[in-house]
């Protein structure tokens, strides 16, 4: 093995994704605790920025509590670089969250015990399954009065349709909660209510049958343990790695992220069983991550990472080779060299300097605007990576401009905010009026609140009646150029100046589209 295929083998690309209040920050979290990367556990809900949750780190985080923008990090573990990407679970910022499941190689989905599968939850499964990404679910919040586990799984595999292999079990729920069996290892884990300490007790118990078991658990719990692991062994299959690569089947580890418990169990198995950085299809070729040659591509944008510092920073996925700070790559769609002499690795927003990434690996790229989302850096080769798509946004506004005095800051702080991703703009041909488009209404507070802050820049929003905005095609030259001119006043143009036909009602929409039968819409700008 060479020194690039050690380096593939050492990493694990992966996402956490859940519905909000799943408890996918404190996971995050406690993941970093195990990795050595923090030293002492944040309250989510605080506004203190001292202890405000590591992966939480923009100031509208921290006073909602909630994670808008999606954090990199990356920690090791027993040897294994780990690169953990904690997305939004917001639903209106989904857009951010579908766009950094195609930069994992695989998931973790937490589950909330007490509520089950709610709606964001399929929605983000929908996204793992365009590509098949393996899936590990952890259900959350045991300490607490659930539902029953037999049921959870249940709904797992009829709602997110995967099949599912439970590799612990739990012992009681709620008050009655004592804790965990390990399927996999064969040992029980004794819970203990605990946020600081990490380590549960492990008890070896390779039999069931042991006494041990009814000391550890009075005889009610271990003859319920005993039936549920005979049934749990009859029912499900032994879990198969390459059936949880293929992402048809989930393994599932219950536990409380809040009190550290189970986490390290997963994490264990994780680090057993999850994929190595994986093969990428550009639009020429499939590309292998132990080529020679560095390629990557461009998941995310964010603005203004340090508000002193009016800096913009690219977070690249790396899909083959080894990249190296000080080298000049090619973007594929400039087709021109730039060079990059500044390069971070992350720990939320702590960032440090990093001489070479390998496959796997996210870098922080600084950029004075160069790069945009799904751009493909390489060392000379043409292909662009393929699916970093936008979809049709569910809200419009028109922005309204409040200080004229900042129309340069406003135009400013929109593109680069758009760059990011947080949004999408169009500006109607006619008439220069910019809209907004968005999946859910906090963003327009997001977008508000840093144009303020970050740009100086007072806007307001009013609403429009718009139903979808509709990328659209035709293979005859002629009819295009007629429909442009017959619906002028609604076509608008999008961030890369595509033209984008702006409907007003699904009904209107419709008859458009039987009056332009040579006319393709698409919903997605990837056509």
């Amino acid at each position: 093995m060479n020194k690039l295929e050690q380096e593939i083998s050492k990493r694990r690309t992966f996402g956490i994704i859940a519905h909000p209040d799943a408890g996918k920050t404190t996971l995050t979290e406690k993941l970093l605790l195990f990795g050595g990367a923090i030293n002492k556990a944040g309250a989510v809900k605080s506004n203190k920025i001292d202890t405000a949750t590591k992966s939480d780190w923009m100031e509208i985080e921290k006073q909602r509590g909630i994670s808008v923008a999606t954090s990199v990090m990356g920690f090791e573990y027993k040897d294994i670089k780990i690169n953990l990407l904690d997305t939004p679970g917001h639903q209106d910022f989904a857009e951010d969250t579908y766009r950094t499941l195609t930069a994992v190689d695989s998931v973790v989905m937490v589950i909330d015990c007490v509520k089950g599968v709610e709606q964001q939850t399929e929605k983000l499964m929908e996204v793992c399954r365009m590509r098949n990404t393996p899936v590990i679910c952890f259900i959350n919040k045991l300490d607490r009065e659930g539902r029953d586990p037999y049921d959870l799984l249940d709904e797992i595999e009829e709602k997110l349709d995967i099949q599912v292999r439970p590799l612990t079990w739990p012992i009681g729920m709620g008050k009655t909660f004592k804790g965990v069996y390990n399927l996999f290892s064969k040992n029980l884990l004794l819970f203990k209510a605990s946020k600081q300490q990490l380590t549960a007790e492990g008890i070896e118990i390779k039999d069931l049958n042991n006494e041990e078991l009814n000391k550890n658990l009075g005889d009610t719990l271990a003859d319920q343990l005993r039936e549920d692991v005979e049934l749990i062994e009859g029912v499900y299959p032994e879990l198969d790695k390459e059936e949880y690569l293929s992402g048809k089947v989930a393994p599932v580890f219950f536990g409380s992220a809040v009190n550290s418990f189970g986490v390290k169990e997963m994490l264990d198995t994780f680090i057993n069983i999850s994929p190595q950085p994986k093969e990428r299809s550009t639009e020429e070729r499939i590309v292998k991550p132990n080529e020679e040659k560095f390629t990557g591509f461009v998941f995310k944008i964010h603005a203004n990472m340090d508000p002193k510092h009016r800096n913009r920073i690219a977070f690249v996925r790396i899909c083959s080779g080894k990249f190296q700070r000080g080298s000049s790559y090619l973007n594929v769609r400039h087709d021109k060299k730039f060079r990059f002499s500044n390069a971070t690795a992350f720990m939320a927003q702590d960032k440090e300097t990093v001489d070479e990434a390998y496959p796997g690996d996210i870098v922080g790229l600084f950029d004075t605007g160069n790069l945009k989302i799904g751009d493909t850096l390489s060392e000379g080769e043409k292909g662009i990576y393929k699916g970093i798509p936008s979809f049709s946004p569910e809200i419009f506004k028109e922005v309204i401009n409040k200080d004229a005095m900042k129309t340069k800051q406003l135009d400013k702080g929109l593109t680069q905010l758009m760059d990011e991703g947080v949004a999408q703009l169009f500006a109607f041909e006619m008439g220069a009026r910019k809209v907004v488009g968005v999946v859910g209404n906090l963003q327009f507070e997001v977008i508000q609140h840093r144009l303020k802050n970050e740009y100086g820049a007072s806007c307001e929003f009013a609403p429009m009646n718009l139903y979808k905005a509709c990328w659209f095609s035709s293979k005859d030259k002629k009819k295009l150029d007629e429909f442009v001119k017959s619906k002028y006043r609604h076509i608008a143009r999008d961030k890369d100046g595509k033209m984008v036909f702006m409907a007003e009602t699904k009904s209107w929409l419709q008859m458009v589209e039987d009056n332009f039968p040579e006319i393709e819409f698409h919903f997605q700008s990837e056509f």
